[in-house]
């Protein structure tokens, strides 16, 4: 077997971010529940459980991406990486659970339009007005991140979600309180909730879908073998799998059928760098054979569509690839 690894994939580290974001939202809970005490204010009291949630998943989130770093050793050979895909998914799935709990609510809120009281809610505005500061500056410190890591992303639409709850609630706040409308404050609860929910479902899918074994949505599996197809010498590609190593890692195995046996070191590293700067691919192993002597795992690969005309190949002598302006 020949295999090309490319293990140059160190991830930015956030855990400065994480510290923060824990940090400040610890804060933010104790205030809320100290004023949701002074006041008797259920819904202060509650949103702070619900704020302790947020600190709940952006454990899970910096655990995930602490995990991911652990060495590997010869019971867990690629280490401990998946553990940032569970975090995505139990982020998704707190995020789930809370936008229910927050719907529920707002329609108990709705058929009881309980009027509100003109100190009580002046408090439960200005403490909102923290929320919408800390959960903005905690989102905000995930955001560079959250385009290539799943993990990163559900940590960033956590509080993202949140800055988006507090700010309805100071809106609602205000305009019940000038205008009367008890009915606004759940309706526009309702309203955020759906949303949250329509975002977060997006990362709950990727992440389930990461969880067993599916091929990145950023990859198209079909240029990938289309890629592999074209090399030179290549008569066909056998056993093609993608996954995802992590939330932001990608690896791949092939046969890459080639009757006359003509592959060296240098061929196997040049179509390593080829996955990796095409499709971000950054653990390949790439097996030759003359002949394939092992059954595909699934017949998935007979999906490919078929054409009668001859593949281009990429000339990886000259470092330009078909379809890929850029030299390896």
């Amino acid at each position: 077997m020949s295999a090309g690894h490319d293990h140059s994939h160190a991830s930015t580290s956030f855990d400065k971010a994480f510290a923060i974001g824990i940090a400040l939202n610890l804060a933010f809970v104790g205030v809320e529940a100290f004023y949701g005490w002074k006041i008797n204010s259920l819904a202060l009291l509650a949103d702070a459980g619900h704020n302790l949630s947020d600190v709940a998943g952006l454990v899970l989130a910096w655990g995930g991406a602490l995990a991911g770093r652990l060495r590997p050793d010869a019971r867990h050979t690629y280490g401990w990486k998946r553990g940032s895909i569970l975090a995505a998914f139990a982020n998704a799935l707190l995020l789930l659970v809370a936008m229910g709990a927050l719907a529920w609510e707002a329609v108990g809120r709705l058929l009881a339009s309980e009027p509100m009281a003109g100190s009580e809610g002046l408090t439960i505005m200005a403490v909102a007005g923290v929320g919408i500061v800390v959960n903005t500056v905690t989102a905000l410190l995930f955001m560079r991140g959250r385009a290539h890591d799943l993990n990163i992303r559900g940590a960033f639409l956590h509080m993202a979600a949140d800055a988006l709850v507090s700010a309805g609630v100071v809106l609602a706040g205000a305009l019940t309180l000038w205008m009367g409308w008890v009915w606004l404050d759940p309706v526009v609860s309702l309203l955020i909730a759906a949303v949250i929910l329509w975002g977060t479902w997006s990362l709950f899918r990727q992440s389930l879908h990461l969880l067993f074994d599916g091929v990145p949505d950023r990859v198209d599996p079909q240029a990938v073998h289309d890629c592999l197809a074209s090399l030179p010498g290549v008569s066909r590609v056998h056993d093609l799998h993608i996954w995802a190593m992590d939330t932001s890692q990608v690896a791949m195995t092939a046969h890459l059928v080639m009757p006359e046996g003509n592959a060296d070191d240098r061929f196997i590293q040049r179509a390593t760098e080829l996955l990796h700067d095409r499709f971000e691919i950054t653990h390949a192993t790439l097996q030759v054979v003359q002949v394939p002597f092992t059954q595909p795992c699934g017949d998935w690969h007979g999906a490919f569509r078929q054409t009668q005309e001859p593949k281009p190949h990429v000339d990886l002598a000259s470092n330009h690839g078909v379809g890929h302006p850029h030299p390896l």
